[in-house]
């Protein structure tokens, strides 16, 4: 019995230390003079709000508190001491001026028991720099045009759905389907594979790529620990995705591969693309582009991440545009006008050309990106002991530095009245601080595939614009809430609009 006693005694012991160390580490900025909100238990500042809030929405109220204190602040995650940007000149500091002592993301990633973390997004230090290297020339403005003829094949199937949809009900929920559009589009394009998710919404790709962002095999406190504690975390063998959905996105790229090399197929999408880094670490037809090869492993994993950022970021994009189209009929209309008028001059064709003409399309999604950032959030970490410009102040080597998208983009000193969807804030001629719009990142880490995602959005809007008119209905979340659980900003139980032919 009176091991008990010893038992009782050492866990006291152990929690006692925890409890000395992490009251400790709260002490950090403090003794650094550097503006800080005070934490608290276990969880330092991240649960400083109401939990309805998404995780983006809590650090943009941080952002709040803290501006204006200095070109940075301090905040905790857990007993973490971490470095909040809150001037636009700081961000530009270390997201391009010293890239190069801010390179890292610090996200957690396992190629050993998680091979599909091995990505462009996720892998630091020289593996980052090799892989971006080699995958640059298969994103060239020359690729996308490849690829084109592709997304508007699927953008007319996603036509008919929505039109089947429609038949049925007026009353349509507007994210699915999208979402099956961009999974198509990203499955045709990135492993070569009618999805036909549109067709049908229990394909197995729509299941698993909606698996990994509703059902996420670790929730945010446990992301914030693989962050935060990557060495034992992997230690712990901790994994990102789940077991089946690792299984089914590697079987379908060596199905894929080996379809391509038995049978001849080529197809000018990207994981033709991929194939020619792997067999001889150059791309086709481009002097420029020998690089060196990449392994199966990495090849798969670039194929899954193009994946899961290509179709539910851009699905939530396109989302939010036909949302607030609908709560502003005249801002649709106009763009309905624009893409007519546009289409037009090039015999009612939708071409690469024309697409790239219709400034307020891509207006309109500009100011949707930035009043819903799918990424609200930027991370970096200081590779080396900083010395911040024209302060006392230095960044610890290993100090997380995060940048608050999504309270960037929601500060009225930067945009006025930022609740207002407003597409002229994006005009050709309009003046703003482009340090202040940040959704794809920005620097040598930002998002490398951008273009094509804009392409794909932009795409679908104008096909569906010119069949449709979307309104609000009985159904419409007004205003929107968001699914805390997704790491992307995403509406909350999907997304309803009224749909009318036009």
């Amino acid at each position: 019995m009176a091991l008990i006693p010893l038992f009782l005694l050492g866990l006291i012991a152990l929690l006692t230390g925890v409890y000395l160390y992490i009251k400790h580490n709260y002490t950090y900025w403090r003794k650094r003079g550097v503006p800080y909100l005070e934490p608290s238990l276990p969880f330092g500042n991240i649960r400083a709000f109401n939990r309805i809030l998404h995780s983006s929405q809590r650090i943009g109220r941080l952002y709040d508190q803290l501006k204006g204190k200095g070109p940075f602040a301090g905040i905790y995650l857990f007993h973490q001491p971490v470095v909040l940007a809150t001037d636009l000149d700081f961000v530009k500091t270390v997201l391009i001026k010293d890239f190069n002592s801010f390179r890292d993301r610090g996200m957690y990633f396992n190629e050993r028991d998680d091979p599909l973390t091995g990505n462009l997004f996720s892998v630091d230090g020289p593996k980052w720099r090799q892989l971006r290297l080699k995958l640059t020339p298969t994103f060239t403005s020359s690729k996308m045009k490849f690829m084109f003829p592709i997304i508007v094949e699927v953008g007319e199937q996603l036509q008919i759905a929505l039109r089947k949809q429609f038949e049925q009900s007026p009353e349509v929920e507007i994210k699915d389907i999208l979402a099956r559009y961009t999974t198509d589009v990203i499955g045709t394009c990135a492993f070569g594979i009618e999805c036909n998710s549109l067709k049908d919404p229990q394909a197995e790709f729509r299941v698993m790529g909606k698996k990994v962002f509703d059902t996420p095999r670790s929730g945010i406190f446990k992301r914030i620990f693989m962050a935060t504690s990557r060495d034992l975390a992997k230690k712990l063998k901790l994994k990102r995705y789940h077991d089946d959905v690792s299984e089914f996105f590697m079987k379908v790229v060596r199905e894929a591969i080996n379809l391509r090399k038995d049978h001849g197929v080529q197809r000018n999408d990207f994981m033709d693309l991929l194939i020619q880094l792997m067999d001889t670490g150059k791309i086709k037809d481009d002097p420029d582009s020998e690089v060196g090869k990449i392994t199966f492993e990495q090849l798969a994993a670039q194929a899954f991440v193009f994946f899961l950022a290509g179709f539910e970021t851009s699905s939530n994009s396109m989302a939010y545009v036909l949302y607030e189209l609908a709560l502003n009929q005249d801002i649709q209309d106009k763009a309905r006008k624009s893409i007519d008028e546009t289409l037009k001059k090039h015999d009612g064709q939708l071409t690469y050309e024309s697409l790239m003409e219709m400034t307020y399309i891509h207006q309109i999604v500009y100011e949707s990106l930035r009043k819903y950032p799918p990424s609200g959030l930027v991370f970096r970490v200081a590779t080396e002991n900083y010395s911040v410009p024209d302060t006392d102040k230095i960044i610890e080597k290993g100090t997380m530095v995060m940048v608050p998208v999504y309270g960037i983009h929601h500060d009225p000193d930067f945009y006025p009245d930022p609740e207002v969807f407003n597409p002229d804030r994006f005009a050709p001629d309009a003046e703003r601080n482009a340090n202040a719009f940040l959704p794809f990142g920005e620097g040598p880490r930002t998002c490398i595939g951008l273009r094509f995602g804009l392409m794909q959005a932009r795409v679908g809007i104008a096909m569906l614009l010119r069949q449709f008119k979307f309104s609000i209905c009985d159904k419409t979340m007004i205003p929107l809430v968001f699914a805390t659980n997704n790491v992307v900003l995403s509406p909350k139980g999907g997304l309803y609009l009224k749909i009318e032919t036009v």
